[in-house]
């Protein structure tokens, strides 16, 4: 399996995406080729005190890199020796099996989806991050790519996150549900309604496992494997979760250092704490990943580290191995709405 890493994108590139890129190798059996400045890649390797490049690592030389102050749209097209456009158009000519970066959400969206391009019949690709639930995590999605959505894209999404839920996550039969502001069919707005009412008619033809509107305390609770919502909403949730967790973080540390005792308290209970940080901790999880694009693209979060990035390459790497894109190839003609109606999905 070979991973190509976007080794200028992120907040702590180069160094943590090939001390990162490194790890992998060492502890997950993959290759990677590094994309970036060459110099700058040789500079870190030789400050960690690798003089020759390790079996299983290449670099691919690009002299520019997308800024994130640069137009998302069109960063890719302007900076054709960018990092993100020559791994790009590495994965796209079948260079390797997968591809990761932490750069710029917007500009590694664009890119992928007009250099590698959605699969066929796939209206809009979509950002699926697996979210921490009481019942062991959900793909949320989308979160972010597309803010406005129909409900055709809802419905594509369901049938995606349903794969890569079970293909991943290792799911049998993965719950379905529509991110609401409540349960019953009737509510939400159009977009909701109309996309309930599309899901329902997939889940009859068993075609995936709905489960119904969810409410977001439900969803956070495990009541869903999948989240369904559009981009806009998906964000808030996301963001809302990751506050809310580093929010309770702050807040139990600085309880259990009131006094003594709560510090005596703290020891009691470190293994407890330690599973809480590591459940809230999305540098476990390493990346979210681009689904309905022809070839496994995963966004690593921005400031990500060498742990993170190590951990997206194992994202990535079982991304590929999972046949979601093939499944979403596969039943393409179930994830469209035909002509004159919804009556034949």
């Amino acid at each position: 399996m070979k991973i190509i890493v976007d080794a200028m994108g992120g907040d702590n590139a180069p160094v943590s995406n090939v001390r990162g890129a490194l790890s992998a190798v060492r502890e997950l059996g993959v290759e990677v080729v590094l994309v970036g400045r060459g110099e700058e890649i040789l500079k870190v390797l030789k400050e960690d005190g690798v003089d020759d490049l390790p079996p299983g690592v290449e670099i691919a030389h690009a002299s520019e890199v997308v800024e994130m102050c640069d137009n998302p749209a069109t960063a890719f097209k302007e900076k054709k020796d960018s990092s993100l456009t020559v791994g790009l158009n590495l994965l796209k000519n079948g260079a390797a099996d997968a591809f990761v970066s932490a750069g710029s959400t917007g500009a590694i969206l664009s890119a992928a989806t007009l250099l590698v391009k959605r699969i066929r019949g796939i209206r809009r690709a979509a950002l699926a991050p697996v979210v921490p639930t009481g019942a062991g995590g959900a793909v949320l999605i989308d979160c972010g790519a597309t803010a406005e959505c129909t409900p055709e894209y809802l419905l594509q999404f369901a049938f995606m996150g349903s794969y890569y839920a079970e293909r991943v996550l290792g799911r049998p039969e993965p719950k379905v549900g529509l991110l609401n502001i409540g349960v019953e069919e009737s509510k939400g707005m159009d977009l909701q309604r109309e996309a309930y009412a599309l899901l329902k008619q997939a889940g009859e033809a068993g075609r995936i496992h709905f489960v119904g509107n969810v409410e977001a305390r439900e969803a956070v609770y495990g009541a869903a494997d999948v989240i369904v919502t559009d981009g806009y909403s998906g964000n808030i949730f996301l963001k809302t979760m990751e506050g809310t967790g580093g929010f309770l973080a702050r807040q139990l540390k600085a309880m259990f250092r009131k006094s003594l005792l709560t510090k005596l308290a703290a020891l009691m209970v470190s293994g407890g704490l330690k599973q809480f940080k590591k459940l809230m901790d999305a540098g476990e999880v390493g990346g979210t990943a681009l689904v309905g694009i022809s070839k496994p693209v995963i966004k690593a979060h921005g400031s990500s580290d060498d742990f993170a990035i190590k951990n997206a390459i194992r994202q990535a790497a079982a991304f590929a191995s999972a046949g979601i894109i093939e499944d979403i190839t596969e039943n393409i003609g179930h994830m469209r709405l035909p002509v004159g109606g919804m009556e034949k999905i």
